[in-house]
């Protein structure tokens, strides 16, 4: 399952016009490297600067003076990545790189209406996600980690790279005489991915040489059994009713109930319960016999009520305090 460089860009087979989400690192750049050799005049590359660390700005002269020497159109998308209490960093950067990407695709500025985007994932980034996931004790979705192709906001997504080692990129690359940048903080010990590429990775290569392989191939069981989730909680949710019938999500087993709460609240309003909060609402479902049983629980960030014989959510901020 593991492939070459070549190999995945033989395979990969994008919507053009194309663009490259180019960091300015090994991955991204070699990524664009390739997708502009085969496709000339049908490629941009869209740099998001996080003005989070004082490397930014020549992360953005890098991938300025590839572009141009390219001819590839770069669009630079100035974002603020600070976290919020509670949120990780990692999970606001991200958040903000995906808003600039569709910010950027929907800019009618840009040279041609952009119908696809890549991202320069490898494979073993795809074993850190897991390896995080597991950590956090997360679910069959977590545990599917990043798929290689989705949609969002009309446009194709595809991470081409992601059966591909990084170190096969960095040859590549070399091969080349290409230079690319180094993240600073890459090396910052105090990031769980950083520490699962120094210390984990090393000893998963020297342990299960074909590790790569085989946590592909667990995440790729994950991602079908998740699919299938997704269709069952679909089903339960048309029968349950928006918002939910008490009545008849009672009259369902405990594993399904917990799926189409689940995915009632991600759905329709755009919060996820965490395992602690969905027992908890479950278990009050459980104890509402009568129509005097009162339903008020935080879960996610609102507020899970009962309405009558329905299930309602309202936001925190608008929410009876408790």
């Amino acid at each position: 399952m593991t492939q070459s460089f070549d190999e995945a860009l033989r395979c990969f087979a994008p919507a053009l016009p194309l663009a490259v989400g180019l960091s300015g690192g090994a991955d991204s750049t070699a990524l664009l490297l390739a997708c502009a050799a085969r496709w000339p005049g049908q490629v941009q590359a869209i740099h998001v600067h996080h003005g989070l660390q004082a490397a930014a700005d020549g992360f953005e002269r890098h991938c300025t003076a590839l572009c141009a020497r390219l001819q590839v159109p770069l669009q630079v998308q100035r974002v603020d990545a600070r976290h919020a209490p509670g949120q990780s960093p990692e999970e606001a950067a991200r958040h903000a790189r995906y808003r600039a990407f569709e910010a950027a695709a929907q800019d009618r500025k840009a040279p041609a209406t952009i119908q696809s985007i890549a991202l320069a994932q490898h494979a073993d980034d795809q074993v850190e996600t897991l390896l995080l996931a597991l950590s956090r004790g997360a679910g069959v979705a977590g545990l599917a980690a990043m798929p290689m192709q989705w949609a969002r906001a009309g446009l194709q997504w595809h991470r081409p790279l992601l059966r591909v080692p990084g170190a096969a990129v960095r040859d590549w690359l070399r091969a080349r005489g290409e230079a690319w940048v180094e993240d600073p903080t890459n090396q910052d010990q105090r990031y769980t991915r950083n520490r699962i590429r120094a210390q984990l990775l090393p000893a998963l290569q020297a342990t299960f040489p074909q590790f790569r392989d085989t946590f592909a191939r667990s995440s790729q069981h994950a991602a079908h059994a998740d699919a299938l989730l997704q269709e069952i909680a679909q089903q339960d949710l048309a029968a349950v009713g928006v918002p939910p019938a008490i009545g008849a999500l009672r009259a369902l087993g405990t594993a399904r109930q917990a799926n189409v709460l689940r995915y009632w609240l991600r759905q329709t309003h755009q919060t996820t319960p965490g395992t602690a909060q969905l027992h908890a609402l479950q278990h009050q479902l459980a104890a509402c016999a009568t129509r005097g049983h009162r339903i008020e629980l935080k879960v996610g960030r609102g507020f899970v009520v009962r309405q009558g014989e329905l299930l309602g959510f309202v936001e925190a901020l608008t929410a009876p305090s408790l």
